[in-house]
């Protein structure tokens, strides 16, 4: 599958986890998403934060910052729910909660998550 196409199934994937997290009661602002490699380097590259690695670079990955009932949630538990329907809609898909970046979802790329 070419990087273009999976960047298009992503980007559905994250339409159906908003939606679904607001269908369930959690609310959702927009974090990181595309690294540009002018300021953040190249995938491989180590740019001025992040990972040399980092699906960001690829549009490949995505933070979503969660909120209960108004209140921000600062910790990966609190993802949990939307982590592990995330990795039920495709193969591939990947939550940052099992590397203690709860906020982070991705989709499996070469090898990195």
């Amino acid at each position: 599958m070419s990087l273009g196409s999976m960047q298009r199934e992503f980007t559905l994937d994250i339409a159906k986890l908003i939606i679904w997290a607001y269908d369930n009661g959690f609310e959702l602002t927009q974090g990181d998403a595309y690294r540009d490699p002018r300021s953040h380097g190249k995938f491989g590259e180590k740019g001025t934060y992040g990972r040399r690695h980092s699906l960001h670079k690829l549009r490949l990955a995505k933070d979503l910052n969660l909120f209960i009932d108004g209140v921000y949630q600062t910790t990966t538990e609190a993802h949990r729910p939307l982590g592990e329907y995330w990795e039920s809609l495709r193969e591939g898909n990947s939550w940052g909660g099992h590397f203690n970046d709860g906020n982070h979802y991705s989709r499996k790329y070469h090898g990195f998550r």
